[in-house]
């Protein structure tokens, strides 16, 4: 028994976490993160058991995106730490606010007892904000600073290596006195006026929005700066939605689609002004580098942290908040007509032309059926692929984190986790899962973990027996086929036998009626659409 005024050092890691607004854990157990679990489900985190580390990952992402706490990943010693690996290398990437916790052996018992110990500390430091080795002494410390570094400027996760006994060693439960958040600054100074002088100027200018934004919550500034400066509006896909893709100003999501950038990269470069707010090209492939010279065109960058990238440069660099920015730099600039030509417009529906809706069947036949009979406030998760290239120019998003997916590390297999999670945390929306089926495969043993938390979502998989994508970049650089087919499976079947529903769609009725009883039914479903190999040609 603990003394009145002491807790376990796992305790107070566990509280701040509470405090920080976590409700939720995900992993699997060892002997080594016994204590932690305890903690954690004593300070009101409920531990999901997961079915894989890389999974419990991204199910903890999830949760992230729709709570605004951290994630948090709990992983035992050795092969359950390094199970996680993908999955916090993605919250690095993907600017992710997620806490790892992992058992280790004492430092003593280290010396001389070799059985799973590596340094665990050294693996994860290069994918991670910070590492830390919890200790009793400074239990309290080290878990609010966790907090803070995994939120603080640009969002990562942060790893915690619990050693066994100091997770059970008891320790003063009162806490020191919380570090106060860093106040929000916003452009300033002679760079203010520069950019509201560029502003005033600008006839033609555009803004490119990324994850940054998202992650500071300036979804309503950046509309309302769009709205009155009749400014157009190209996002990352991880931004999409910031701006309602159904209004005339919102030119969709950018940074895969060879067929969509032959469009917007020309815009872009029309542009007398370009204002990147929030915009992390990590997301861009090389289509997107240096693609304006900041000697010719006005270019004003605002970021969480400074560019060390070098996918771009600007004329004017800001380290500062993004929606504070953008009202100090609106602030006394008279809106001016802008795009005279109706070039907006005319994009805009060159590139509703370049991803048709109205096939008989296919990918885009299935996208245009799932957006057009599901709700319009529906969470979608995207598996990489041909079909997430596909999926992110038609899915259409009204609101941010309406489409979440692996953008930056491009991560298979991460869908159905993301969905699990989104159903968990937000169990009053409809949730839906996009799967190419090698990925699909991947992870398809965490669909019981969606029946042990009787949750609903649904489970989309694109069926073509084959590694689309990898298979059209063999067939584009004249390669023989090789590694990139295999069988056919029922994916229905793998549904029902899990504990759900299993439907198999060959045409537009048969995915309609599906949808319709996945949207009534008691359990998961999981929707078989059975494409033809080659599909996605001329597509993306």
């Amino acid at each position: 028994m603990s003394a009145p005024n002491t807790i376990r050092a796992a305790d107070a890691l566990a509280r701040r976490l509470y405090a920080a607004g976590c409700r939720h854990a995900f992993g699997m157990p060892g002997g080594e993160v016994l204590t932690v679990v305890d903690a954690l489900e004593a300070a009101g985190i409920e531990f999901i058991l997961c079915k894989h580390e890389n999974a419990a990952g991204f199910m903890a992402e999830a949760a992230w995106h729709q709570t605004g706490a951290p994630g948090i990943l709990v992983a035992t010693i050795g092969p359950g730490v390094l199970n996680g690996i993908n999955s916090i290398a993605n919250a690095q990437q993907d600017r992710v606010p997620l806490i790892v916790l992992s058992g280790c052996v004492d430092a003593a018992e280290a010396e001389t007892y070799t059985h799973q110990v590596l340094d665990q500390q050294a693996v994860l430091r290069p994918i991670t904000k910070a590492s830390f080795r919890f200790s009793a002494g400074a239990a309290h410390v080290v878990a609010d600073k966790a907090v803070g570094i995994a939120l603080e400027g640009r969002p990562g996760p942060v790893h915690i290596d619990v050693p066994i006994s100091t997770a059970d060693a008891l320790i003063d439960a009162q806490a020191p006195a919380p570090r106060a958040a860093a106040a929000r600054t916003a452009l300033a100074g002679q760079s203010l006026d520069t950019a509201r002088d560029w502003l005033s100027d600008a006839q033609k200018p555009v803004i490119i929005l990324g994850v940054d934004a998202m992650n500071e919550g300036a979804a309503p500034a950046v509309s309302q700066f769009a709205k009155t400066f009749n400014i157009p509006v190209i996002t990352t896909y991880k931004a999409k939605g910031m701006i309602d893709e159904n209004a005339p100003l919102a030119l969709g999501g950018a940074g895969l689609s060879p067929l969509a950038d032959k469009h917007l990269v020309p815009f872009v470069q029309k542009s007398d002004l370009i204002i990147c707010v929030g915009y992390d090209p990590i997301e861009m492939r090389p289509g997107w580098r240096d693609i304006w010279d900041p000697r010719v065109t006005r270019v004003i960058d605002i970021t969480a942290e400074p560019n060390h990238h070098y996918m771009h440069q600007a004329s004017l660099n800001v380290i500062a908040d993004c929606a504070a920015s953008l009202a100090a730099i609106a602030d006394g600039v008279t809106p001016r007509a802008t795009w005279a030509d109706d070039e907006i417009a005319q994009t805009k529906a060159a590139l509703a032309a370049d991803f048709p809706r109205d096939e008989p069947w296919g990918p885009a036949a299935i996208i245009d059926t799932c957006r057009s009979h599901l709700p319009l406030d529906t969470i979608a998760t995207a598996d990489s692929g041909a079909h997430r290239i596909l999926l992110s120019q038609m899915w259409t998003c009204t609101q941010p984190r309406g489409l979440l997916q692996s953008s930056a590390l491009c991560t298979m297999g991460c869908a159905l986790p993301l969905a699990i999670g989104t159903a968990l945390c937000a169990p009053d929306r409809t949730v839906v899962s996009f799967s190419g089926d090698a990925g699909f495969l991947m992870i398809a043993g965490e669909l019981s973990t969606a029946k042990e938390l009787g949750i609903k979502p649904i489970f989309i998989v694109f069926v073509d027996a084959s590694l689309a994508l990898i298979e059209l970049k063999q067939r584009q650089r004249q390669m023989r086929n090789a590694a990139v087919d295999f069988g056919a499976h029922d994916f229905a079947a793998m549904g029902q036998a899990f504990g759900g529903a299993g439907h198999t769609a060959t045409n537009r009725p048969e995915l309609e009626a599906a949808l319709k009883i996945a949207q009534s039914a008691d359990t998961f479903s999981v929707i078989a659409c059975v494409i033809e190999r080659g599909a996605y040609d001329g597509r993306i």
